[in-house]
């Protein structure tokens, strides 16, 4: 008699509810992000109470998370793909100066100043764009020259033509009600550009071709290059991106405040890539997510605004700061390494 022997079933998966394995999940990049933002979130509503639960207490941190949001978000994409952008201080500073120059010190339509201004970015980036990929120089010296050169030029013309560092800006209420008002006396335009951002980037990077170019880039530039991926034109256009943004926050900033200064923006230099990294972007390249980026983006923000409604001492506010961000930084990191510790025994298992 012959014995056939039927190979047992293999073992099923615990699925998430979505229909997405438990290690499907666990190895998204935006979930220790998630994690870190709920987290922060609660621990300022117990302690910030009723103040920080407000409408006014969530105006002041979604405020601030739209106008870095903003710069965030191609800023990771840019890190997704390998590179780093430390320029965007500067092309704020400059784009909000150069707004108030031209349509406030000189008298053109503010329109004008604007295009001006929005242009001014996507040239610093397209040349630091071009400088990196032409020259084979670090993105890291490549844009923190321009950081520093950029501020020293804004600086410089600054006084030339104006005398001043400071210019004021009369943006009319047309311009005022699309990028600089507030809607219920709380909550900046800002934050419907920031959603847009989001959506528009999100789909490129998640659901377009283009995005698994960007990733594809981080991963091995070498192997994408030979699979026909334009490297070079992924690479000029994600900074050319960046510079964008960054101009976009410096307009939306001299229009809510009716003023420029050189000095805005150098926060943004920094703070834009804590929030990216928060948000699960690996400084290596080749790892992200779009969500994850505004998660990040969030618990920077929540952290950064949440201190000053626990009626703590303000002087230790940079300090709480620290170490809650690095904090959120480390459990971040710790779950990404069990995450993708835990796909091998999910086969075994399997």
């Amino acid at each position: 008699m012959t014995t056939t022997h039927v190979a047992a079933p293999p073992k099923p998966r615990v699925a998430a509810p979505s229909g997405m394995s438990i290690g499907d999940l666990a190895r998204r990049p935006e979930t220790g992000a998630l994690i870190g933002t709920i987290s922060v979130f609660v621990f300022f509503a117990i302690f910030g109470g009723g103040q920080f639960l407000s409408a006014g207490g969530a105006a002041s941190w979604l405020n601030v998370a739209a106008e870095l949001g903003i710069i965030a978000i191609p800023v990771g994409l840019l890190m997704i793909a390998g590179e780093l952008d430390l320029s965007v201080g500067s092309v704020l500073a400059s784009s909000s100066m150069t707004v108030a120059i031209v349509s406030g010190y000189w008298g053109a339509p503010v329109i004008v100043g604007i295009v001006a201004a929005l242009l001014l970015g996507l040239v610093v980036g397209f040349l630091n764009g071009l400088l990196v990929t032409r020259t084979g120089v670090p993105s890291f010296i490549v844009t923190l020259a321009t950081l520093f050169g950029l501020s020293g030029l804004t600086l410089g013309l600054s006084r030339v033509i104006t005398g001043t560092t400071s210019v004021a800006l009369d943006p009319g209420p047309q311009a005022k009600q699309l990028l600089g008002t507030l809607v219920a006396g709380k909550f900046e335009v800002a934050i419907f550009w920031w959603i847009a951002a989001i959506v528009v980037i999100g789909w490129l990077l998640h659901f377009s071709p283009w995005g698994n170019w960007v990733f594809a880039v981080g991963g091995d530039k070498e192997s994408a290059r030979t699979t026909g991926i334009p490297v070079q034109g992924v690479k000029i256009a994600l900074f050319t991106a960046s510079a964008f943004g960054a101009a976009v926050v410096g307009v939306i900033q001299s229009i809510l405040y009716n003023s420029a200064q050189v000095a805005n923006g150098q926060s943004f230099v920094f703070n834009s890539i804590i929030a990216v990294v928060i948000g699960g972007v690996l400084l290596t390249g080749g790892y992200g997510s779009v969500v994850g980026v505004v998660l990040g983006t969030l618990t920077f923000s929540i952290v950064s605004q949440g201190i000053y409604y626990t009626g703590w001492n303000s002087d230790w506010a940079a300090l709480i700061l620290g170490v809650l961000i690095l904090a959120a930084v480390l459990m971040n990191n710790t779950f990404r390494r069990m995450a993708l510790s835990y796909a091998p025994r999910m086969k075994k298992k399997g």
